[in-house]
């Protein structure tokens, strides 16, 4: 599977990261100035929280595949854009005391969301390069 991606949301710089979270969700195209907004409350959350990068990028060039593709892995609908997320963390320690309480963070919750959670795919990642 491969795709393009326009950013949406960056916060934070880019450093080596100990620890990655990625994830891809559908998002109602109609939706996406709902979907930044959402963003950028997510964002001072999972940052006061110890993250260092927190990244959206909206579907710009996400092609159909012959077996899978991103849109096939959300089941996107055809009123519907693929949105890749990633965010980066100092590491998996940070990472791991930091998610209990995201989910408990009243501001996490969100009426009427733009995106279906429940076809969001996501998992943690430890960084292969050094770089």
């Amino acid at each position: 599977m491969y795709g393009g991606f326009h950013g949406v949301h960056e916060v934070g710089t880019a450093a080596k990261p100990g620890y990655v979270d990625g994830a891809i969700i559908p998002v109602l195209t109609a939706r996406k100035d709902d979907y930044s907004a959402l963003l950028k409350r997510q964002a001072a959350i999972f940052t006061e929280l110890g993250a260092t990068r927190f990244i959206d990028a909206w579907g710009d060039n996400v092609p159909d595949g012959k077996q899978t593709d991103f849109k096939k892995a959300v089941n996107a609908k055809p009123d519907e854009t693929v949105v890749f997320s990633f965010i980066e963390w100092p590491s998996k320690t940070v990472r791991g005391a930091a998610w209990p309480k995201i989910f408990q963070d009243p501001r996490m919750q969100e009426d009427n969301a733009p995106g279906d959670d429940t076809r969001r795919i996501f998992g943690g990642f430890l960084p292969l390069l050094d770089a």
